[in-house]
């Protein structure tokens, strides 16, 4: 195998099952995983500048019930 032992137990498993799928499936299965792990690593960038910011005195009071209510707008499903 091309990757490392250390890789955890279910990714082995999904690229296992992976390389038997056509390679189109293949393509766009590994774009997305690519796409997630860039998602995540501008998330993990957000979180360290927002830690930073707060470290340095720069955070300000939030009402959690507006924080709340703003997600919820935001998120909520449209029935």
């Amino acid at each position: 195998m091309w990757y490392t032992a250390a890789m955890v137990k279910t990714l082995e498993i999904a690229i296992s099952r992976v390389s038997s799928l056509p390679e189109a499936a293949q393509e766009q299965l590994g774009r997305e995983i690519l796409e997630r792990i860039e998602t995540l690593a501008q998330l993990r960038a957000e979180i360290e500048i927002g830690i930073r910011e707060l470290d340095a005195g720069m955070g300000e009071k939030l009402d959690i019930e507006d924080v709340i209510r703003e997600a919820r707008a935001e998120h909520a499903r449209k029935a």
